[in-house]
């Protein structure tokens, strides 16, 4: 499990924001500043909090409410980087999705993507194991994937089902006409489902020998990706959750005594209360971004019953207070421009 503040998503992502805005004639630099890029493990990264705050700046900038719709639509293979320029000389639009499941974490490395044939349906779900971005970033990237498949084919594609997370927008309209179907909000998943047969539809520029070729650069590139933490810390942030953030609770999810988690656990090189501490931390931390939240509010999110109890977890996690750590958090957080 990945705290959101660990996150990231492609630079060449990013810039389909800014892309937009300076096609409206504004300076994005000016208004958001310069994405902080990290360059490493061969990619290009932007921190996921910058990206989420630099849609709700354009957002209330524009006052434009359904901004992902409009950014989306202006997406084009270069915003996706090495997977776009792979997904692009496919075959068919099967082929194109079947690598945008393998390669997805170059570009957008948060919630695990989920694909299975429902009925004669293909339905692509996104969970909230590792918490919620907002719904800004949720539609950005579902209504690029959207966008992009219909640049794929050259055809402006109905999709069958859209579902999001998120509570639902005082206008819901212009969600419906984007993607052609009913859009649900306040959905236990974010789902994308398209027919069956839009798999076998034919891309414009094939090129096997090319696709070969950028698949092993991106397949590299894959692997020299960090990888998530144990399976425990996100069936645990789940248990969290509930209010249950229990060895037993843990033990019954995997329908196995306590006794034999923990050999499990010891086996692995993990002990309960060391998974436990280390989820609470990493939710800590996203709860502290969310300046929404009370730090009591945080303390009863994370199971303490005492925020003094919490307090002192924090300090000993971070080195700083719960109060210290967001205030700088927030300072750093906010958009600077880089020459």
């Amino acid at each position: 499990m990945t705290a959101l503040s660990d996150n990231h998503v492609a630079a060449a992502y990013v810039r389909l924001l800014y892309d937009y805005l300076e096609n409206l004639g504004m300076d994005a630099r000016g208004l958001l500043g310069v994405p902080p890029v990290l360059a490493e493990d061969g990619l290009e990264k932007v921190p996921l909090a910058f990206w989420r705050r630099s849609l709700e700046i354009a957002s209330q900038h524009l006052d434009e409410p359904a901004l992902g719709l409009a950014v989306a639509r202006t997406i084009t293979a270069r915003h996706f980087d090495v997977l776009g320029y792979v997904v692009s000389h496919c075959g068919t639009l099967g082929e194109a999705l079947a690598r945008l499941e393998r390669y997805h974490r170059l570009v957008y490395d948060v919630n695990p993507a989920r694909v299975a044939t429902v009925g004669d349906s293909l339905e692509v779900r996104w969970g909230v194991e590792r918490g919620r971005p907002g719904a800004l970033v949720d539609e950005t990237g579902v209504a690029a994937v959207v966008q992009f498949i219909r640049n794929l084919v050259g055809r402006d594609l109905p999709v069958e089902a859209v579902h999001f997370v998120n509570p639902e927008p005082a206008d819901p309209a212009p969600y419906q006409a984007f993607f052609g179907a009913e859009v649900r909000f306040d959905c236990a998943w974010t789902v994308l489902r398209i027919p069956l047969t839009y798999l076998a539809l034919p891309l414009g520029a094939p090129d096997p020998g090319l696709v070969d070729i950028l698949d092993r650069q991106a397949q590299s590139l894959l692997e020299r990706q960090p990888r998530a933490g144990s399976p425990h810390d996100a069936d645990l942030v789940r248990l969290m959750r509930e209010g249950r953030p229990t060895l037993e609770a843990l033990a019954e999810h995997y329908h196995v005594s306590a006794r034999t988690m923990q050999r499990r656990l010891a086996e692995q090189g993990e002990t309960f209360q060391a998974v436990l501490q280390r989820v609470r931390y990493q939710l800590a931390r996203e709860y502290l971004a969310d300046g929404r939240l009370e730090l009591t509010e945080v303390a009863a999110l994370l199971g303490y019953s005492e925020h003094s109890a919490f307090t002192r977890a924090f300090r000993q996690w971070a080195g700083v207070g719960p109060k210290r750590w967001r205030r700088e958090w927030v300072a750093t957080s906010n958009p600077i421009s880089w020459e």
